[in-house]
């Protein structure tokens, strides 16, 4: 049997999204897939191979009806009825999750609250300027990572957008760019760098304190500690300064902590400053294919990005009391609906014990391992795989995705609207 050939494959390995992969398909598998990155590769080589059931209830094989039905049982039942995850469905699925929500009056978020949610957060008081990843490529000439290890993260990162591509403006490619690392380890990004800005563990805040200082012409405290070397920190300044089309990428290290949402509050705030003088931007590092997609949808649906109560039939927004964490540290919802469960292991231990204790549903592609056993699982279709539909880079463009192998499972948002139909 010949092979088959489909190029310009967009990836949802991350969320960079790149839609120039060349696959080789035979048997009803991807035996060759070029431009992908060592991420996802072996991601792509895998597709097919898993012999899974599409339906388990209580760890036993079934029919699809019946875990349909056991799922729609346990979510009618429930006083508080909890759904989370989405960042691994095209927009379609999580649009049905969304509905669900609404039908059952319950509470949904987004696994954006395990990582950027302080950053959201902080766009909420004092705003972004952005851009897109192809603005990047054709105009910066400085290109700052902080918090952030992109070539372990998001390998094609850097081939594709910001530190080796020739672009309009940039005609030399990496030679016409000056890349900084701002981090608490020196990782491979930064051993590729031109500047190493080394940040004591828990003081990033202070770091670009003295760093915007320095940017505003103030000496950054001379007599103590910034959270940074002082010599470094002036020499990454006056490059900064010396930059004619800039851009900060920065990492969920950056918005950890109680007090995460401040620090990227304060460099939000240091890149409005800088475009007095010149054009600067700043944008997140997202790490799942879609979780852009789920903030965007979620917001055009409900108004809020992430942590929504439908519970009164009207949406209501508050991170914290809303959140996949605190709803199940404190014990509050009785059943959860899991949309992909690639971030359960972020969870704390607390949260994990306390899905342990309820009645769980878990919509899940091929191949993934979840922390816990559901009561009831479902195979679903992998996007931009077998299914197609519409995702969201990290950039907030949306891209197009193509099924590319036979499903053996139906979609997540088929799924999830045979479940509300059940209701």
């Amino acid at each position: 049997m010949k092979n088959t050939v489909i190029d310009n494959v967009a990836c949802t390995a991350c969320g960079c999204v790149c839609d120039d992969l060349r696959l080789t398909l035979a048997g009803g598998r991807i035996i060759e897939a070029r431009n992908a990155c060592a991420i996802a590769e072996p991601w792509l080589l895998a597709q097919n191979s898993q012999n899974e059931p599409a339906a388990e209830v209580d760890g036993q094989a079934v029919s699809a009806a019946e875990a349909l039905d056991r799922s729609a049982q346990i979510l009618r039942s429930a006083d508080y009825p909890f759904i989370y995850g989405l960042s691994q469905s095209t927009t379609e699925g999580q649009r049905a999750s969304i509905a669900l929500t609404e039908r059952l009056g319950g509470v949904i978020d987004t696994s954006a609250s395990v990582c950027h949610a302080p950053s959201v957060m902080a766009q909420q008081e004092v705003g972004k300027i952005t851009c897109t990843l192809g603005e990047i490529r054709n105009r910066a000439d400085c290109v700052i990572f902080w918090g952030s290890d992109p070539l372990t993260t998001h390998p094609r990162h850097g081939e594709r957008y910001s530190v080796h591509p020739a672009g309009r403006f940039v005609a030399r490619g990496r030679a016409d760019r000056f890349i900084a690392v701002a981090d608490v380890t020196r990782t491979r990004s930064a051993a590729e760098a031109d500047l190493f800005l080394p940040i004591e563990a828990g003081r990033h805040f202070e770091a670009l304190f003295a760093l915007r200082a320095l940017l505003l012409g103030v000496i950054a405290n001379p007599g103590g500690s910034c959270g940074a070397p002082v010599e470094r920190l002036v020499e990454l300044a006056q490059r900064m300064k010396r930059a004619r089309w800039g851009v900060v990428f920065f990492g969920v290290e950056l918005a950890r902590g109680d007090a995460g949402h401040h620090n990227v509050e304060l460099l939000l705030q240091m890149v409005t400053e800088l475009n007095r003088n010149a054009r600067w931007t700043a944008m997140r590092m997202r790490v799942q294919g879609n979780v852009v997609g789920a903030d965007s949808v979620l917001a055009w649906q409900t108004g809020y990005p992430f942590a929504v109560s439908l519970t009164r039939g009207y949406p209501r927004y508050n991170p914290g009391e809303f959140s996949v964490r605190g709803v199940l540290e404190r014990k509050e919802a009785d059943a959860c609906l899991i949309v992909g469960s690639e971030t359960l292991n972020w969870l704390p231990p607390a949260a994990i014990d306390h899905l342990r204790q309820i009645p769980t549903v878990i919509l899940d592609p091929a191949g993934s391992q979840p922390p816990i056993v559901p009561n009831v699982r479902l195979r679903t279709a992998t996007a931009g795989v077998h299914e197609s539909g519409t995702v969201y880079r990290m950039d907030g463009v949306p891209v197009p995705v193509k099924s590319v192998l036979p499903a053996r499972f139906p979609t997540a948002a088929r799924v999830l609207r045979e479940i509300a139909r059940r209701l």
